[in-house]
């Protein structure tokens, strides 16, 4: 079911719920230029002994563009999402951009996550001045700069990312964000770097890494697994959309994870 819920500060959300909302809670975050559909192979595994709630980051899918967003800001919405279906504690799954939203509610509101899964993620993601360079540009240009290369950065060419439907509808996904919430996230992430505070994490934690991910590496997984005391780690053969790309894997060990929870 589809909700348009608004944050704290009045802004509208598109968040999609799954299940039976008497079970344990999953929140799945979306990465940089996709939306809640990207979950679709998590959202049919996990649906039966789980209620699932996916939702469009702001600025992404049918949620609305937010100026001046923050990596807090991005925590705050799901913090607000689980207010609205009252619900005390879950299990939070991110990706990318929605992995380093992860650890920033493991440092500010980990009293309402049972476990954090930090996928295809980084303490600190990239180069500021590449992502607000980057930012520049989408709102110049677009992106269809972005979209025609994105492939390269978000599959291996292990996998069939052509006849892979749910692949398909990510990539259009992204062809179809808006080049303004797009650049609104890159500025955030610009300034998200969290290195330094991340050892303070205790809710339990599952590092998870793409072995052929060029955008998050293992060394960056491994950084997190060495400095959040409580964590596991994993690797997947796949790329930076790993839950996509190596779905019955990536179901699998997060399943295990969870379940100890």
């Amino acid at each position: 079911m589809m909700s348009l819920i608004n944050n704290r500060n009045g802004q509208q959300l598109a968040v999609y719920s799954f299940g039976d909302i008497g079970q344990p809670t999953i929140i799945f975050s979306n990465s940089l230029g996709t939306d809640h559909s990207m979950w679709q192979f998590q959202v049919d595994q996990f649906s039966k002994e789980y209620f699932v709630i996916c939702y469009d980051t702001r600025g992404h899918g049918k949620s609305t563009v937010i100026e001046n967003t923050t990596i807090t800001n991005l925590a705050e919405d799901v913090i607000d999402i689980l207010d609205y279906f009252k619900v005390e504690k879950a299990h939070f799954c991110g990706i990318s951009m929605g992995g380093i939203t992860g650890l920033q509610l493991g440092l500010e509101a980990q009293q309402h996550f049972y476990s954090i899964t930090i996928a295809n993620s980084a303490a600190k993601i990239g180069q500021e001045a590449a992502w607000l360079s980057r930012a520049d540009a989408v709102e110049k240009e677009g992106l269809a700069d972005i979209v025609s290369t994105t492939h390269t950065r978000w599959f291996s060419h292990k996998f069939d990312y052509i006849h892979d439907t749910v692949a398909q509808k990510t990539i259009q996904s992204l062809s179809v964000t808006s080049p303004k919430g797009y650049a609104e996230s890159c500025r955030a992430l610009a300034q998200a770097d969290l290195r330094d505070e991340i050892a303070k994490i205790t809710v339990p934690c599952l590092i998870l890494c793409g072995e052929f991910d060029p955008v998050t590496t293992v060394i960056d997984g491994e950084f997190m697994q060495m400095h959040i005391p409580n964590s596991e780690f994993a690797v997947v053969e796949a790329s930076h959309l790993s839950n996509i790309e190596a779905a019955n894997e990536f179901n699998n060990i997060f399943k295990r994870f969870i379940s100890k929870y």
